[in-house]
């Protein structure tokens, strides 16, 4: 069965990400609090799913009002290859759809072989025309940035 997720299923999916090898977690977005924030902004676009009474798949799924992103998509190893992580993306992409989104991209570590492996699988694009930047705002980086 797949849903939206809500933050009452945070212990369960948090659990979850500590079980997948290679996943990374940062300590303030992907505590309870940072997830609750995110599931404030995008109440409909982030799922789980769960099997035999147990959560076994997860997406934070957001947007900016213009492009979609899928964050932390995972399936319990267990629990792959049996169409889950599809179906939690198809119910993403159709609540992105609902509310305007015409693209969505995601972030894909480049070691993670299994990861790259769906999403090739499933028809998204691995861009090769650009650069993706990261800046980490604390009030270090900010006053180093602006001085």
């Amino acid at each position: 069965m797949v849903r939206v997720m809500t933050i009452e299923d945070y212990d369960e999916v948090y659990a979850l990400w500590t079980k997948i090898r290679g996943f990374g977690l940062r300590s303030v977005d992907d505590s309870k609090e940072g997830i609750e924030r995110f599931l404030r902004r995008n109440p409909t676009t982030s799922v789980v799913a769960k099997e035999d009474g147990r959560l076994v798949g997860a997406i934070l799924c957001g947007h900016d009002g213009r492009r979609g992103c899928l964050y932390h998509v995972c399936v319990d190893e267990n629990y792959r290859m049996q169409g889950i992580g599809k179906s939690m993306v198809v119910f993403a992409m159709e609540a992105l759809k609902r509310e305007q989104i015409n693209k969505v991209s995601l972030i894909a570590f480049t070691q993670n072989d299994i990861g790259n492996a769906f999403w090739k699988e499933i028809g998204w694009t691995k861009r090769e025309d650009l650069n993706y930047y990261d800046f980490t705002l604390n009030e270090k980086n900010i006053t180093a940035f602006i001085q």
